[in-house]
C-alpha cells in the first residue's frame, strides 16, 4: 500500500551484545592454561551449572598470577567500553560506577557441558576463551547458546522468523559480554582436545 512506504520499524527493548577477539594472545593464553590445568589437578573444583567437566573456585584468577591479573584488565577495560555504548545508546552520559568482579575457569573434555542458566546478581556476564579444544579434523567448535529472555516473543512472534537462540563459536583470544539476565549455555563438548573457558561476573556498584 503506497501510504505506508515511508514508515520505518524500530525495534524496542534491545539486548545488547559485544564480542571481541584480543590481538596478541597466544602467550597470555598459554599462560592461562598451564595454570588452569595446575589448579584442576589439585582442587575437585565446584558443581554449578557444569555437567561433567571442572569449574574452580570464584575469584579473580588468583591462582593464574600474572596471567589472571591481565585478563581481569581486560575485563574492566571491555565493561566500561560496553557500559559507556548502552548509556550513548539511550543519550545518557554514564555516572561514576565501581565493579566487583568475579571470575572462574572451566574446562570441559569430550561430552561435557553447562546447562541452561543465568546469572542473577550481576550487571553483565561473559566468557573468555582460552582453548577451543578442538583439532584438524574436529567437528565446528563447541558453541555456547544464547536464549532470549522473553519467552512469549520467543514462542508466539513469528517463532520460525524471528531466532529464539544465538550461536557463539569459540576462538582463541575471543570475549563476549551480554546482560546477566540472559539464559545461556555450552552445548556438550564435541572436541578431542580440552575446552578451556573463563567465565565472568561484572557488578556495578552501587548495584543496580
Amino acid at each position: 500500500m503506497a501510504e505506508l512506504n515511508s514508515t520505518g520499524i524500530e525495534f524496542i527493548f534491545p539486548h545488547p551484545f559485544l564480542r571481541h577477539t584480543w590481538d596478541n594472545c597466544a602467550d597470555l593464553n598459554a599462560q592461562l592454561r598451564r595454570a588452569i590445568l595446575a589448579e584442576e589437578a589439585k582442587h575437585a573444583g565446584r558443581g554449578r551449572s557444569n555437567i561433567g567437566g571442572w569449574h574452580s573456585e570464584v575469584g579473580q584468577l588468583e591462582f593464574c598470577g600474572e596471567a589472571g591479573k591481565t585478563l581481569m584488565e581486560r575485563v574492566v577495560q571491555f565493561g566500561n567500553h560496553a557500559s559507556g555504548l548502552v548509556f550513548m545508546g539511550y543519550g545518557r552520559q554514564p555516572k561514576p560506577f565501581g565493579w566487583v568482579i568475579q571470575a572462574w575457569a572451566n574446562v570441559n573434555r569430550h561430552g561435557d557441558f553447562n546447562r541452561p542458566h543465568t546469572h542473577p546478581g550481576a550487571t553483565w556476564s561473559g566468557t573468555y576463551y582460552v582453548d577451543t579444544g578442538m583439532v584438524p579434523g574436529d567437528e565446528e567448535a563447541t558453541p555456547l547458546s544464547l536464549w532470549d529472555p522473553c519467552q512469549g516473543r520467543a514462542s508466539t512472534f513469528f517463532p520460525i522468523t524471528v531466532p529464539e537462540v544465538v550461536y557463539v563459536v569459540p576462538e582463541p583470544g575471543l570475549m563476549v559480554l551480554f546482560p546477566s539476565y540472559i539464559p545461556h549455555m555450552v552445548n556438550p563438548h564435541r572436541g578431542s582436545e580440552t575446552r578451556i573457558s573463563i567465565a565472568f561476573n561484572l557488578r556495578k556498584e552501587p548495584f543496580p
